[in-house]
């Protein structure tokens, strides 16, 4: 049995990605083909609240604070905990080459944080900017340059 939260995601982003519609227009039998896929229902229903909470995020942005120069993100420690010097700096090297804003930077910090997992990684981190971005409108440029860099890492016998 699959039982984390990230595998359901993955596993949806994977075979829906490219039909958005479909994706929310029936969550329903989504749930029974995940569950026939072997994913656990408590790990089915966290995904979709993670994924609802996204969706409820998506509008949502604040106005730019006033800066001087270059602002830095300061991280809580249980953010530090979470994400490591590696996850911290590949965010801040998203933000510097303008795939991520402040906005779709703290959405994503704020999706890795709602997964349970104590072994957070860099890979996990990409996807979870996959999915940020992918449930971002006007974000297409950003989503196709992080689809080119995640899939161009995988190993060619998935094929």
């Amino acid at each position: 049995m699959k039982e984390n939260v990230f595998d359901v995601l993955m596993y949806l982003f994977e075979n829906y990605m490219d039909d958005d519609a479909n994706l929310y227009s029936d969550p329903e039998s989504l749930k029974v083909e995940l569950k026939e896929a072997g994913f656990l229902h408590s790990e089915i229903n966290k995904a979709f609240d993670w994924l609802e909470s996204l969706t409820q995020l998506r509008g949502q942005t604040q106005e730019p604070m006033p800066t001087q120069g270059r602002s830095i993100r300061m991280y809580a420690p249980q953010e530090m905990e979470k994400l490591d010097v590696t996850c911290r700096g590949f965010l801040l090297f998203l933000e510097q080459v303008g795939v991520l804003d402040q906005d779709t930077r703290e959405l994503v910090i704020d999706r890795a944080m709602a997964l349970d997992s104590d072994d957070f990684d860099i890979d996990q981190l990409k996807w979870v900017v996959l999915m940020v971005l992918f449930n971002q409108p006007g974000r297409e440029e950003a989503l196709t340059w992080m689809e080119d860099m995640v899939l161009d890492e995988l190993p060619n016998n998935l094929h």
